[in-house]
């Protein structure tokens, strides 16, 4: 319970003193070194006092590409203050943070708990006085069986749940054994949706059959990467079928307990998620003998981050739960037999739990309808940046970027021709437009070297400075390295101070080598996927634009 009492002092005193911080430590019987330390990892927790009102805005490359440092500018200069310095009158405090989720709605901001969408300058009155426009999820598609409800259902309200095909897969499930069900699943080729793709049917036999009376089922809700917010939007518009998820796995593995751990800027979807359990608990969908089933005991807590894209690696979120900092676990051993608690766990991100509730509706047959062999079911992705049309896009069919971009989504905004697409998120690589013609497939982005990452594809006109979004990318990779490994922990530094100096027009001889090697030391020799992927981009841009680190290179002198 460590992190839920400090983001609860967090809430309270808007930083936790260090009188705070050792209440909280003898209560838990914690060690105070051991508090300190969490505080200091996680972005959210000061230990020096801030303001009544924190203002975030978002300073990842599609809010960046929309104007984000001039909201700053204009904020702090309306408040007379500066970033990170508090109002004279302990008023408000304005931070530029990572990416919020909301990139569709770019610029994003959050103002204290509440999401603010479009924070352009000229808005910065109306975001002070939190008169702003709260953002809607944005969901495009010809055929949208995975997010039919979006959009349709009151979130909170199980009565509209059920009665659009809610927890019918669930009853489907309570028909068989699991056994039966994990062949469904593995019949139904679904894999995972977080960027690993790993398939789930073997997930979770390996949890199903791991000798051990205690097992959990964990939803990963920390979606952090800049350019990701679709699993954003199913936690806000259609949260039930993720809890339909949660209890199908539960059924399946014999797990008793669960957490879902959505990440601390996501406050809107914490809010719709605790309505969610206590509904499903009055009406037994949670608790003892779920839905009559004797012995289907399953209970379910749900868990907040504090600000730490590491969270989103599968044995950090273990660790934050157990109220530690967010330090990836070596593997061997793998969650499915030595997870939370080190015990058996079956961890799954929001997307892919929402297809188990459609998968398990429809069937594997129907399932497989949809996508292509390979890559069977839909699939969101998330489109941001220099579009018409930016939101969540579900896919249902063969479909290639072009399609996606140019018919779906509107093309580009304004005049200037396509320069860029980054492709798979943050972690993920810089794409031309000779490559618009690559079917949006797991083994169609896998035959080119690529991976579908988290869905995203974000678009950056001729008129964008490729290396300042190199240099956002690696200012990002640099604040949430965990620091664990040296080579992430020295690695995204000595990436970002390079990629300032290419930035700058600074560059010295070498440069270019050395971001190489530095990229590949991270690669090959990284603990974890933050470290393994954090100079993806960097290194895709230096093969497809070479000219961008050379033609500035200056003598040391």
């Amino acid at each position: 319970m460590l992190l839920p009492a400090l983001l609860e002092a967090q809430n309270r005193y808007n930083h936790i003193s260090k009188e705070h911080a050792s209440l909280i430590g003898k209560a838990l019987r914690v060690p105070l070194a051991d508090v300190t330390g969490v505080i200091e990892f996680y972005t959210l927790l000061f230990d020096k006092p801030t303001a009544e009102t924190i203002i975030r805005v978002c300073d990842s490359p599609a809010c960046s590409l929309a104007g984000s440092a001039e909201s700053v500018d204009a904020l702090t200069a309306q408040l007379n203050t500066t970033p990170n310095q508090a109002t004279p009158d302990g008023q408000f405090f304005v931070e530029s943070v990572p990416c919020l989720g909301m990139c569709e709605h770019a610029p994003a901001a959050l103002r204290g708990e509440e999401p603010v969408s479009q924070a352009t300058a000229d808005k910065a009155t109306s975001l002070i006085s939190g008169d702003a426009e709260a953002p809607q999820g944005i969901i495009y598609g010809d055929e949208r069986p995975l997010t039919a409800r979006c959009g349709v259902v009151v979130p909170t309200s199980l009565e509209d749940y059920l009665e659009h095909d809610g927890f019918a897969g669930l009853h489907n499930v309570l028909a068989k054994s699991p056994e039966d069900v994990i062949a469904d699943i593995k019949t139904a080729g679904l894999m995972g949706r977080g960027g690993a793709a790993f398939p789930t049917g073997i997930k979770w036999e390996g949890a199903a059959n791991a000798l051990d009376d205690t097992k959990y089922i964990v939803c990963n809700a920390d979606e952090s990467e800049p350019g990701t917010f679709k699993d954003r939007v199913i936690l806000e518009e259609d949260p039930f079928s993720v809890l339909e998820g949660m209890l199908t796995a539960a059924y399946t593995i014999s797990a008793k307990k669960g957490y879902i751990f959505i990440r601390g800027e996501y406050p809107r979807a914490q809010r719709i998620f605790e309505q969610v359990i206590a509904a499903a608990y009055e009406q037994n969908y949670l608790g003892k003998d779920i839905q009559g089933v004797e012995g289907f005991d399953f209970d379910l807590e749900m868990r907040s981050g504090a600000g730490a894209y590491i969270c989103g690696e599968e044995t950090a979120l273990f660790e934050a739960i157990e109220g530690k900092r967010g330090f990836p676990r070596i593997k061997p051993p793998f969650p499915t037999t030595h997870g939370l608690f080190n015990k058996p766990t079956a961890i799954n991100n929001v997307e892919t739990l929402a297809n188990v509730s459609l998968l398990m509706r429809i069937g594997p047959d129907q399932y497989r309808q949809y996508g292509t062999e390979g890559s069977p079911g839909p699939r969101l992705f998330c489109l941001s940046g220099d579009v018409v049309k930016p939101g969540v896009y579900e896919v249902t069919e063969k479909t290639t970027l072009r399609e996606l971009i140019y018919e779906q989504a509107g093309g580009l905004v304004g005049k200037a021709e396509l320069q860029a697409i980054l492709f798979g998120g943050a972690a993920g690589n810089f794409i031309t437009p000779a490559q618009l013609d690559l079917p949006l497939t797991f083994e169609d982005t896998r035959a080119a070297q690529l991976s579908l990452g988290s869905g995203v594809v974000m678009i950056f006109n001729g008129t964008r400075d490729i290396r300042q979004a190199l240099v956002e990318l690696g200012h990002f990779f640099a604040h949430e390295s965990c620091g664990k490994c040296y080579p992430c922990q020295l690695g995204t530094q000595r990436q970002l101070e390079i990629l300032e100096r290419v930035n700058h027009g600074a560059a010295l001889p070498g440069d270019l080598e050395r971001l190489n090697d530095v990229g590949w030391t991270m690669t090959d020799a990284s603990l974890c996927g933050l470290g393994q992927t954090a100079a993806t981009a960097v290194l895709s841009a230096m093969e497809h634009w070479p000219e961008l680190f050379e033609e500035i290179t200056v003598s040391p002198n």
